[in-house]
Protein backbone atom coordinates (compact mmCIF):
# COMPACT_ATOMS: atom_id res chain seq x y z
CA UNK A 1 0.00 0.00 0.00
CA UNK A 2 1.56 3.09 -1.00
CA UNK A 3 2.14 5.84 1.59
CA UNK A 4 -0.43 8.47 -0.19
CA UNK A 5 -3.17 5.73 0.58
CA UNK A 6 -2.43 4.66 3.87
CA UNK A 7 -2.53 8.39 5.16
CA UNK A 8 -5.37 9.05 3.01
CA UNK A 9 -8.24 8.72 5.94
CA UNK A 10 -5.87 11.37 7.86
CA UNK A 11 -8.01 13.94 7.15
CA UNK A 12 -10.42 16.09 9.22
CA UNK A 13 -11.40 19.77 10.41
CA UNK A 14 -9.39 20.27 13.91
CA UNK A 15 -13.09 20.27 15.45
CA UNK A 16 -13.36 16.48 14.04
CA UNK A 17 -9.93 15.99 15.65
CA UNK A 18 -10.58 17.16 18.97
CA UNK A 19 -13.80 15.61 19.15
CA UNK A 20 -12.41 12.40 17.83
CA UNK A 21 -9.65 13.19 20.55
CA UNK A 22 -11.55 13.44 23.49
CA UNK A 23 -13.12 9.99 22.73
CA UNK A 24 -10.20 8.05 22.54
CA UNK A 25 -7.45 9.14 24.52
CA UNK A 26 -6.41 9.62 27.82
CA UNK A 27 -6.94 13.48 29.47
CA UNK A 28 -3.93 13.60 31.04
CA UNK A 29 -2.73 16.61 29.03
CA UNK A 30 -5.59 17.96 29.46
CA UNK A 31 -7.52 19.35 26.01
CA UNK A 32 -4.60 19.98 23.23
CA UNK A 33 -4.61 23.84 21.79
CA UNK A 34 -4.23 22.80 17.91
CA UNK A 35 -4.39 20.04 15.93
CA UNK A 36 -0.76 20.11 14.12
CA UNK A 37 -0.22 18.55 10.37
CA UNK A 38 2.46 19.80 9.04
CA UNK A 39 5.60 21.96 9.37
CA UNK A 40 9.15 22.87 7.76
CA UNK A 41 11.91 24.82 9.12
CA UNK A 42 9.80 26.96 12.17
CA UNK A 43 6.73 26.76 10.74
CA UNK A 44 3.81 25.17 11.64
CA UNK A 45 0.48 24.10 10.18
CA UNK A 46 -3.18 23.37 11.35
CA UNK A 47 -5.65 21.12 10.56
CA UNK A 48 -7.82 24.26 9.36
CA UNK A 49 -4.74 25.40 7.02
CA UNK A 50 -3.44 28.18 10.00
CA UNK A 51 0.02 29.07 10.14
CA UNK A 52 2.14 29.33 13.14
CA UNK A 53 5.72 30.13 14.50
CA UNK A 54 6.78 27.35 16.34
CA UNK A 55 8.74 29.47 19.36
CA UNK A 56 8.66 25.92 21.44
CA UNK A 57 9.98 23.62 19.40
CA UNK A 58 8.13 20.31 20.45
CA UNK A 59 9.58 22.00 24.48
CA UNK A 60 13.49 22.35 23.28
CA UNK A 61 13.11 19.01 21.12
CA UNK A 62 13.01 20.48 17.48
CA UNK A 63 16.80 21.48 17.75
CA UNK A 64 16.72 21.28 13.63
CA UNK A 65 13.00 22.43 13.07
CA UNK A 66 10.27 20.99 11.33
CA UNK A 67 11.23 18.37 8.48
CA UNK A 68 14.66 19.51 7.57
CA UNK A 69 16.00 17.39 5.04
CA UNK A 70 19.14 16.24 5.93
CA UNK A 71 17.44 14.94 9.31
CA UNK A 72 14.67 13.24 6.83
CA UNK A 73 17.01 11.66 4.61
CA UNK A 74 18.91 10.11 7.30
CA UNK A 75 16.38 8.94 9.04
CA UNK A 76 14.49 7.69 6.11
CA UNK A 77 18.00 5.79 4.80
CA UNK A 78 18.46 4.18 8.03
CA UNK A 79 15.06 2.85 8.42
CA UNK A 80 15.36 1.22 4.92
CA UNK A 81 18.12 -0.58 5.79
CA UNK A 82 17.71 -1.54 9.74
CA UNK A 83 15.43 -0.36 12.04
CA UNK A 84 15.28 -2.56 15.12
CA UNK A 85 17.84 -4.86 16.35
CA UNK A 86 17.23 -4.68 20.63
CA UNK A 87 19.90 -4.86 22.69
CA UNK A 88 21.29 -8.21 22.04
CA UNK A 89 22.83 -5.89 19.24
CA UNK A 90 24.82 -3.23 18.16
CA UNK A 91 25.02 -1.01 15.27
CA UNK A 92 27.44 1.52 13.76
CA UNK A 93 25.29 3.79 14.48
CA UNK A 94 24.81 3.38 18.25
CA UNK A 95 28.99 2.89 18.79
CA UNK A 96 29.85 6.02 16.34
CA UNK A 97 27.00 8.13 18.02
CA UNK A 98 28.32 7.63 21.92
CA UNK A 99 32.22 7.75 20.85
CA UNK A 100 30.88 11.17 19.29
CA UNK A 101 29.06 12.34 22.38
CA UNK A 102 31.94 11.50 24.80
CA UNK A 103 34.27 13.35 22.55
CA UNK A 104 31.90 16.65 22.10
CA UNK A 105 31.61 16.29 26.55
CA UNK A 106 35.36 16.36 26.72
CA UNK A 107 34.96 12.79 28.26
CA UNK A 108 38.64 11.13 30.32
CA UNK A 109 39.39 7.40 29.46
CA UNK A 110 36.78 5.22 30.57
CA UNK A 111 33.72 7.48 30.24
CA UNK A 112 30.74 5.45 28.60
CA UNK A 113 27.07 6.43 27.22
CA UNK A 114 23.83 4.41 28.01
CA UNK A 115 20.78 5.25 25.32
CA UNK A 116 17.08 5.19 26.33
CA UNK A 117 14.32 6.98 24.69
CA UNK A 118 13.56 10.41 26.48
CA UNK A 119 14.78 12.35 29.09
CA UNK A 120 12.72 10.64 32.13
CA UNK A 121 14.08 7.94 30.84
CA UNK A 122 17.88 9.08 31.15
CA UNK A 123 17.60 10.19 34.40
CA UNK A 124 15.62 6.95 35.83
CA UNK A 125 19.08 5.41 34.77
CA UNK A 126 21.04 8.10 36.53
CA UNK A 127 18.60 7.60 39.44
CA UNK A 128 19.89 3.61 39.41
CA UNK A 129 23.50 4.78 39.35
CA UNK A 130 23.39 6.90 42.43
CA UNK A 131 21.61 3.78 44.00
CA UNK A 132 24.83 1.81 43.11
CA UNK A 133 27.34 4.51 44.80
CA UNK A 134 26.89 2.70 47.93
CA UNK A 135 30.20 3.92 49.99
CA UNK A 136 31.16 2.14 52.88
CA UNK A 137 29.27 -0.80 54.51
CA UNK A 138 28.86 -1.09 58.08
CA UNK A 139 29.64 -3.89 60.28
CA UNK A 140 26.35 -5.49 60.17
CA UNK A 141 26.52 -4.83 56.22
CA UNK A 142 24.40 -1.46 55.87
CA UNK A 143 24.85 0.54 53.18
CA UNK A 144 25.66 3.61 54.54
CA UNK A 145 25.18 6.29 51.33
CA UNK A 146 21.30 6.18 51.34
CA UNK A 147 20.75 9.73 50.50
CA UNK A 148 20.46 11.95 46.87
CA UNK A 149 19.89 15.69 47.03
CA UNK A 150 17.75 17.47 44.31
CA UNK A 151 17.14 21.32 44.14
CA UNK A 152 14.04 23.31 45.03
CA UNK A 153 12.25 23.68 41.59
CA UNK A 154 13.94 20.79 40.41
CA UNK A 155 12.07 18.98 37.25
CA UNK A 156 13.56 15.86 36.19
CA UNK A 157 10.37 13.15 34.72
CA UNK A 158 7.46 11.64 35.63
CA UNK A 159 8.44 8.17 36.15
CA UNK A 160 8.77 7.35 39.62
CA UNK A 161 12.66 7.00 40.43
CA UNK A 162 12.40 10.87 38.12
CA UNK A 163 9.48 12.19 40.07
CA UNK A 164 11.31 11.46 43.36
CA UNK A 165 13.78 13.43 41.59
CA UNK A 166 11.12 16.81 40.91
CA UNK A 167 9.97 19.09 43.46
CA UNK A 168 6.36 19.97 42.14
CA UNK A 169 3.88 18.99 44.89
CA UNK A 170 1.09 18.90 42.61
CA UNK A 171 2.79 15.98 40.31
CA UNK A 172 4.63 14.22 43.79
CA UNK A 173 1.66 14.33 45.84
CA UNK A 174 -0.64 11.78 43.69
CA UNK A 175 1.85 9.26 43.35
CA UNK A 176 3.27 8.51 47.20
CA UNK A 177 5.03 7.42 48.15
CA UNK A 178 7.95 7.68 45.70
CA UNK A 179 11.36 6.05 46.07
CA UNK A 180 12.52 7.17 49.09
CA UNK A 181 15.85 8.71 50.35
CA UNK A 182 15.30 12.09 47.84
CA UNK A 183 15.78 15.33 49.57
CA UNK A 184 15.79 18.79 48.06
CA UNK A 185 17.76 21.60 49.18
CA UNK A 186 17.14 25.36 48.11
CA UNK A 187 17.98 26.13 44.68
CA UNK A 188 21.04 27.89 44.38
CA UNK A 189 22.19 28.48 48.14
CA UNK A 190 25.73 26.91 48.03
CA UNK A 191 25.73 27.08 51.82
CA UNK A 192 22.26 25.09 52.15
CA UNK A 193 24.00 22.48 49.63
CA UNK A 194 27.00 22.03 51.46
CA UNK A 195 25.39 21.76 54.82
CA UNK A 196 22.84 18.90 53.31
CA UNK A 197 26.44 17.06 51.59
CA UNK A 198 28.49 14.34 53.57
CA UNK A 199 29.52 10.42 53.37
CA UNK A 200 25.90 9.63 53.75
CA UNK A 201 25.11 10.76 50.22
CA UNK A 202 24.91 8.97 47.04
CA UNK A 203 24.57 11.72 44.10
CA UNK A 204 23.47 15.75 43.55
CA UNK A 205 21.20 16.13 40.97
CA UNK A 206 21.27 19.49 39.15
CA UNK A 207 20.01 21.71 36.20
CA UNK A 208 22.01 24.12 34.62
CA UNK A 209 18.97 25.86 34.10
CA UNK A 210 15.38 24.96 35.59
CA UNK A 211 13.36 24.80 32.69
CA UNK A 212 10.04 24.30 34.28
CA UNK A 213 10.79 26.30 36.83
CA UNK A 214 10.70 29.27 34.23
CA UNK A 215 14.14 29.26 33.06
CA UNK A 216 16.43 29.51 36.04
CA UNK A 217 19.75 29.91 35.75
CA UNK A 218 21.96 28.42 38.38
CA UNK A 219 24.00 31.37 39.98
CA UNK A 220 27.57 31.80 38.76
CA UNK A 221 29.69 29.53 40.58
CA UNK A 222 26.95 27.33 41.85
CA UNK A 223 27.85 24.10 39.50
CA UNK A 224 31.64 24.40 40.37
CA UNK A 225 30.89 24.69 44.28
CA UNK A 226 28.81 21.35 43.85
CA UNK A 227 31.70 19.70 41.68
CA UNK A 228 33.97 20.49 44.71
CA UNK A 229 31.34 19.66 47.78
CA UNK A 230 30.29 16.33 45.95
CA UNK A 231 33.80 15.35 45.12
CA UNK A 232 34.69 15.76 49.34
CA UNK A 233 31.86 13.70 49.97
CA UNK A 234 32.40 11.36 47.40
CA UNK A 235 29.13 11.74 46.07
CA UNK A 236 28.31 11.64 42.44
CA UNK A 237 27.82 15.10 40.87
CA UNK A 238 24.86 14.67 38.21
CA UNK A 239 23.80 16.98 35.68
CA UNK A 240 20.26 17.39 33.90
CA UNK A 241 21.05 18.37 30.33
CA UNK A 242 17.81 17.51 29.04
CA UNK A 243 16.82 20.54 28.29
CA UNK A 244 19.30 22.52 27.73
CA UNK A 245 22.07 20.01 25.89
CA UNK A 246 22.96 19.67 22.67
CA UNK A 247 23.34 23.73 21.73
CA UNK A 248 20.20 24.87 23.16
CA UNK A 249 21.96 27.45 25.41
CA UNK A 250 24.59 28.37 22.70
CA UNK A 251 27.10 25.93 23.83
CA UNK A 252 27.07 21.97 22.98
CA UNK A 253 26.59 21.25 26.97
CA UNK A 254 25.52 24.52 29.69
CA UNK A 255 27.68 22.98 32.08
CA UNK A 256 30.60 22.83 29.97
CA UNK A 257 33.78 23.96 32.42
CA UNK A 258 32.30 21.70 34.99
CA UNK A 259 32.82 18.30 35.01
CA UNK A 260 30.29 15.96 36.15
CA UNK A 261 30.16 12.19 37.23
CA UNK A 262 27.26 11.80 34.96
CA UNK A 263 25.49 13.71 32.81
CA UNK A 264 21.76 12.74 31.26
CA UNK A 265 20.61 14.19 27.69
CA UNK A 266 17.79 13.89 25.33
CA UNK A 267 15.13 16.34 23.80
CA UNK A 268 17.30 18.19 20.96
CA UNK A 269 19.48 15.18 20.72
CA UNK A 270 17.44 13.06 18.18
CA UNK A 271 16.39 16.60 16.23
CA UNK A 272 12.29 15.47 17.40
CA UNK A 273 13.13 11.62 17.00
CA UNK A 274 12.79 9.96 20.76
CA UNK A 275 16.36 9.28 22.22
CA UNK A 276 17.79 9.26 25.23
CA UNK A 277 21.63 9.53 27.12
CA UNK A 278 22.85 8.48 30.12
CA UNK A 279 27.37 9.60 29.76
CA UNK A 280 29.21 8.58 32.99
CA UNK A 281 32.57 10.23 33.43
CA UNK A 282 35.38 7.85 34.22
CA UNK A 283 36.24 4.79 35.20
CA UNK A 284 34.81 5.26 38.60
CA UNK A 285 31.13 6.44 37.69
CA UNK A 286 31.00 3.72 34.32
CA UNK A 287 31.35 0.70 36.53
CA UNK A 288 28.77 1.54 38.49
CA UNK A 289 26.03 0.15 36.67
CA UNK A 290 27.25 -3.80 35.66
CA UNK A 291 25.99 -6.23 33.11
CA UNK A 292 21.93 -6.61 33.87
CA UNK A 293 21.36 -3.79 36.17
CA UNK A 294 19.76 -1.69 33.92
CA UNK A 295 18.19 -2.14 30.42
CA UNK A 296 16.08 -0.74 27.73
CA UNK A 297 14.26 -2.41 24.45
CA UNK A 298 13.92 0.11 22.20
CA UNK A 299 16.83 2.64 23.63
CA UNK A 300 20.21 2.62 20.84
CA UNK A 301 18.02 1.58 18.63
CA UNK A 302 19.42 2.50 14.74
CA UNK A 303 16.98 4.74 13.54
CA UNK A 304 17.16 6.88 16.85
CA UNK A 305 21.02 7.29 16.89
CA UNK A 306 20.91 7.68 13.22
CA UNK A 307 18.70 10.69 13.65
CA UNK A 308 21.18 11.87 16.36
CA UNK A 309 24.36 11.42 14.43
CA UNK A 310 22.90 13.76 11.67
CA UNK A 311 21.47 16.35 13.99
CA UNK A 312 24.75 16.89 15.54
CA UNK A 313 26.53 17.23 11.95
CA UNK A 314 24.06 19.68 11.32
CA UNK A 315 24.89 21.69 14.30
CA UNK A 316 28.28 21.58 14.14
CA UNK A 317 28.40 21.86 10.14
CA UNK A 318 26.52 24.93 9.87
CA UNK A 319 28.13 27.16 12.52
CA UNK A 320 24.55 26.91 14.57
CA UNK A 321 25.96 27.69 18.32
CA UNK A 322 26.87 30.80 16.99
CA UNK A 323 23.97 31.30 15.43
CA UNK A 324 22.28 30.50 18.61
CA UNK A 325 24.19 32.60 21.17
CA UNK A 326 23.61 35.81 18.87
CA UNK A 327 20.13 34.95 17.75
CA UNK A 328 19.38 34.68 21.65
CA UNK A 329 21.54 37.45 22.64
CA UNK A 330 19.03 39.56 19.98
CA UNK A 331 15.91 38.04 20.95
CA UNK A 332 16.27 38.65 25.61
CA UNK A 333 16.90 42.43 24.51
CA UNK A 334 14.24 42.84 22.43
CA UNK A 335 11.77 41.21 24.80
CA UNK A 336 13.44 43.12 27.65
CA UNK A 337 12.41 46.22 25.92
CA UNK A 338 8.49 45.57 25.60
CA UNK A 339 6.33 47.46 27.88
CA UNK A 340 4.83 44.69 30.44
CA UNK A 341 7.76 42.59 30.41
CA UNK A 342 8.87 42.55 33.67
CA UNK A 343 12.17 40.38 33.25
CA UNK A 344 14.41 38.07 30.97
CA UNK A 345 16.24 35.37 31.86
CA UNK A 346 17.91 32.76 29.95
CA UNK A 347 21.35 31.46 27.66
CA UNK A 348 21.08 31.01 23.85
CA UNK A 349 17.36 29.91 22.50
CA UNK A 350 16.02 28.87 26.07
CA UNK A 351 14.48 31.76 26.89
CA UNK A 352 11.98 32.69 30.28
CA UNK A 353 10.31 36.33 30.61
CA UNK A 354 8.01 37.31 33.70
CA UNK A 355 4.95 39.54 32.57
CA UNK A 356 4.18 42.60 35.08
CA UNK A 357 1.13 41.03 35.84
CA UNK A 358 -0.59 37.23 35.96
CA UNK A 359 -2.15 36.85 32.63
CA UNK A 360 0.69 34.81 30.74
CA UNK A 361 -1.66 32.00 30.50
CA UNK A 362 -4.11 34.01 28.76
CA UNK A 363 -0.93 35.24 26.75
CA UNK A 364 -0.27 31.91 25.34
CA UNK A 365 -3.88 31.64 23.77
CA UNK A 366 -3.57 35.31 22.50
CA UNK A 367 -0.35 34.84 20.75
CA UNK A 368 -2.12 31.61 19.12
CA UNK A 369 -4.46 33.44 17.63
CA UNK A 370 -1.62 35.43 16.13
CA UNK A 371 0.12 32.79 14.78
CA UNK A 372 2.67 32.19 17.70
CA UNK A 373 3.12 29.14 19.51
CA UNK A 374 4.87 29.93 23.45
CA UNK A 375 4.53 28.10 26.48
CA UNK A 376 3.54 29.49 30.03
CA UNK A 377 5.54 27.83 33.33
CA UNK A 378 3.63 29.67 36.07
CA UNK A 379 1.46 32.32 35.92
CA UNK A 380 3.64 35.38 35.35
CA UNK A 381 6.23 33.42 32.94
CA UNK A 382 6.19 33.02 29.57
CA UNK A 383 9.21 30.20 28.13
CA UNK A 384 10.65 30.40 24.24
CA UNK A 385 12.32 27.02 23.06
CA UNK A 386 12.13 27.39 19.65
CA UNK A 387 14.11 25.55 16.99
CA UNK A 388 18.28 26.24 16.39
CA UNK A 389 17.19 27.80 13.20
CA UNK A 390 15.64 30.97 14.22
CA UNK A 391 16.41 33.64 12.20
CA UNK A 392 16.28 37.58 13.47
CA UNK A 393 13.91 38.18 11.26
CA UNK A 394 11.66 35.49 13.03
CA UNK A 395 12.34 36.58 16.15
CA UNK A 396 11.74 39.96 15.34
CA UNK A 397 8.16 39.40 13.91
CA UNK A 398 7.09 37.89 17.63
CA UNK A 399 8.48 40.70 19.36
CA UNK A 400 6.91 43.62 17.23
CA UNK A 401 3.30 41.03 18.31
CA UNK A 402 4.08 40.86 21.33
CA UNK A 403 2.66 44.63 22.79
CA UNK A 404 -1.01 43.34 20.66
CA UNK A 405 -0.58 40.08 22.40
CA UNK A 406 0.13 41.53 25.92
CA UNK A 407 -2.78 43.87 25.79
CA UNK A 408 -5.53 40.74 24.72
CA UNK A 409 -4.07 38.95 27.74
CA UNK A 410 -4.94 41.33 30.15
CA UNK A 411 -8.16 42.28 28.22
CA UNK A 412 -9.04 38.61 28.34
CA UNK A 413 -8.22 38.98 32.62
CA UNK A 414 -9.68 42.14 32.90
CA UNK A 415 -13.00 40.42 31.19
CA UNK A 416 -12.93 37.21 33.21
CA UNK A 417 -12.43 38.70 36.16
CA UNK A 418 -15.94 40.91 35.62
CA UNK A 419 -18.07 37.51 34.75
Amino acid sequence: MEAETALAELTGSSSDWLRRYGSSLMGVFGTPQRVLVRGSGCTVWDADGREYLDLLGGIAVNALGHAHPFLTSVISSQLATLGHVSNFFTSPTQVALAEKLLQLAGAPEGSKVFFANSGTEANEAAFKLARRNTGSVSPEGAVQRTRIIALDGAFHGRTLGALALTAKKAYRQPFEPLPGGVEHVPFGDVEALRAAVDDTVAAVFVEPIQGEAGVRPLPVGYLQAARDITAAAGALLIVDEVQTGIGRTGAWFASEGVLPDAMTLAKGLGGGFPVGALITFGDTASSLLSAGQHGTTFGGNPVATAASLATLHVIESTGLLEQVRDTGAHLRAALAAVPGVAEVRGEGLLIGFDLAEDSAPAAVSAALDAGFIINSTGPRTLRLAPPLILTRAQADSFVNALPGILATARSAGTTEGKS
